[in-house]
């Protein structure tokens, strides 16, 4: 599997000389599978910029749109996303089934006239819509395991098993345990731990994986003050990681204020806390047009 990031940024765009080397845009990650078949993980702002990479490819475009959900940061690329105006193009989006709206009038509630001035309805290239519910998914050549994550509206992470290999995209989690269990003398993280039933259901989640792309949008100093906002820290990101026995993990969702130097402290944090525990767990930030082979 081969991974690119368009868009690391969460809850607004944050363009500026500040965020250069991470980027401004949000969510938005490209997966291709060996068989070339193309996987989108939201479509926040970035999903502008594949669209153009994907129509100066030549060809017609197909594929799936996996949403983690359908705030604004995760969506609102999409009417900009140019291969959904051609004809021949064919495109497959899944996302959580709400309780109260489909996909469908979802999506097209921002394209709306007073919002924009193409409706869905318009748009040229095949597109279908597809509400999911947790469960285990054959998408093309790959399988793809669905599971609720913790956050303010209905969310979804997916575990993605293609090619021998298995991603994780898990973002908008908040830990149900608000409490970070401190390391002992040793760097370990204290036993038993997760302690929260739901926090054990997502390392289950995660277990093994060889990428986990996940929401570290907090540092633990700021947790406390932004409880119930439906975002992870990144100590906890790394202490899920490492008690999943990940390979490779991600920091992804950058809180919109924090500028290229603090993401390089974050970093450093996090492969610091990582250490500590005895793990080989290795950590990177997401960046625009990070490349990574899976």
């Amino acid at each position: 599997m081969q991974v690119r990031f368009w868009g690391t940024r969460g809850s607004i765009a944050a363009p500026g000389p500040a965020t250069v080397r991470y980027g401004g845009n949000t969510a938005c990650v490209e997966l291709r599978t060996a068989a070339g078949e193309l996987f989108i993980f939201d479509s926040g702002t970035g999903i502008r910029e594949l669209g153009l990479a994907l129509m100066a490819a030549g060809g017609p475009v197909r594929g799936y749109i996996l949403l983690s959900h359908t705030h604004w940061d995760h969506i609102q690329g999409f009417p900009f996303f140019a291969p959904a105006f051609v004809a021949g193009n064919e495109f497959t989006i899944c996302a959580g089934r709400d309780l109260d709206r489909d996909l469908e009038s979802v999506l097209a509630g921002q394209m709306e006239y007073a919002y924009f001035p193409v409706r869905l309805a318009e748009l040229a290239a095949t597109v279908h819509f597809r509400d999911l519910d947790e469960g285990e998914y054959c998408l093309g050549s790959a399988r793809v395991r669905v599971q609720y994550l913790n956050h303010t509206s209905l969310t979804m992470g997916y575990r993605v098993h293609a090619d021998d290999r298995v991603l994780v995209y898990a973002t908008d989690n908040e830990p149900h345990d608000r409490t970070l269990r401190p390391l002992d003398t040793l760097g370990r993280a204290t036993p038993p731990w997760p302690v929260h039933g739901g926090d054990r259901r997502f390392v289950e989640f995660i277990r093994g994986a060889d990428l986990l792309i996940t929401d570290a949008q907090y540092l633990a100093e700021e947790f406390p003050q932004r409880i119930g906002w439906g975002h992870s820290t990144v100590e906890h990101a790394v202490d899920f990681a490492v008690a999943a026995g990940v390979r490779r993990l991600v920091l992804f969702h950058h809180d919109p204020t924090r500028s290229d130097a603090a993401l390089d402290a974050v970093v450093a944090r996090a492969r610091g806390r990582a250490a500590r525990q005895g793990s080989a767990l290795e950590v990177l930030a997401a960046a625009e047009g990070l490349a990574l082979a899976v």
